[in-house]
């Protein structure tokens, strides 16, 4: 929300808004952080490799590293400051209820989850939904996040390595996210705004699919990255541009097209949604410690019996 086969060529898959889109949000994430310092390395661990500079982690958020959909908590949170009617939060809590249960993203709900959220935020200053973006996740956000996932993300940050946050999620959301977790920042959805007042347009499109990809590119060639030194974390196969980008593709929580994919093309995989384990497959030594915390609080019967099936 600031100014808010696929293994083919890259350009091929992404429409000239996507483009836009990524790299909107490319540059939005790179202004958010041109004053923080340098990350605190930590440790030696075999991967990430300590000390890579032309290296860095690219996570999804909805359901990699949070649980749940993070548009449709902060609809929750603008709700309870009355920023629309009953009726609207009906529908986000009917989209988060679809989307919890079948661990994936619909085109429509979450398109319709955008659509309002533009229409609920026009007029609004941008500076007024950073500082409600701060209390919403304290309220509904902090507590929905993977352990697993997140001890995977600190393990890059102790290596040296910046760790960004790439989603769909408004990007001033996705940057108050990514500053709690102590991450570089967040690559999000960029809405337009005119003298710090949201118009009700996007930039692009949402940072969605291939629109995540050019993000990802576009950020890589501003900070000098060597992408095939990188590593990419997704749980949804709409993020296959993404995650073919990077040299460390990782599927975490992973719906069942995106866990075939994995396995065909031999990509590592880790689910914290149950106690079960997912396929070994050069999993980095800092995920089995975030394995039990992650899935004794993610063991919930809904998301159980999806693991089994799978």
């Amino acid at each position: 929300m600031a100014a808010l086969g696929w293994l083919t060529p890259r350009r091929r898959s992404a429409t000239a808004r996507s483009v836009l889109a990524g790299e909107a949000s490319a540059e939005a994430a790179r202004k958010s952080t041109q004053h923080l310092p340098a990350p605190e390395s930590a440790g030696e661990p075999d991967f990430p490799v300590h000390g890579d500079d032309r290296a860095a982690a690219f996570f999804d958020l909805d359901n990699t590293v949070m649980q749940g959909a993070a548009l449709f908590h902060f609809g929750r949170g603008l709700y309870k400051r009355k920023f629309f009617e009953t009726r609207d939060l009906a529908r986000f809590a009917w989209q988060q209820a679809w989307f919890r249960l079948a661990g994936i993203e619909d085109p429509e709900h979450m398109q319709d989850a955008r659509d309002s959220a533009l229409s609920i935020v026009k007029g609004h200053r941008v500076s007024e939904l950073k500082s409600i973006g701060e209390e919403i996740y304290d309220e509904y956000m902090a507590e929905r996040i993977w352990p697993g996932t997140r001890a995977l993300a600190q393990a890059h940050l102790d290596a040296g390595q910046k760790v960004w946050l790439v989603t769909a999620a408004p990007v001033e959301i996705a940057q108050v996210i990514a500053r709690r977790l102590g991450l570089t920042g967040a690559l999000g959805t960029v809405a337009e705004s005119v003298d710090g007042v949201y118009t009700g347009k996007l930039v692009g499109e949402p940072l969605h699919g291939p629109a995540k990809a050019e993000a990802v590119h576009a950020l890589a060639a501003a900070e000098a990255l060597d992408l095939t030194r990188c590593a990419a974390y997704s749980d949804s196969h709409n993020d296959i541009p993404m995650l073919s980008l990077v040299g460390h593709p990782y599927a975490i929580n992973p719906d069942s097209k995106l866990r075939r994919h994995a396995r065909q093309l031999d990509w590592r995989l880790r689910d914290y949604r149950t106690g079960r384990k997912a396929a070994k497959v050069g999993i980095p030594a800092a995920a089995g410690v975030g394995a039990v915390a992650g899935g004794t609080a993610a063991a919930i019967a809904l998301h159980r019996r999806r693991g089994q099936s799978l």
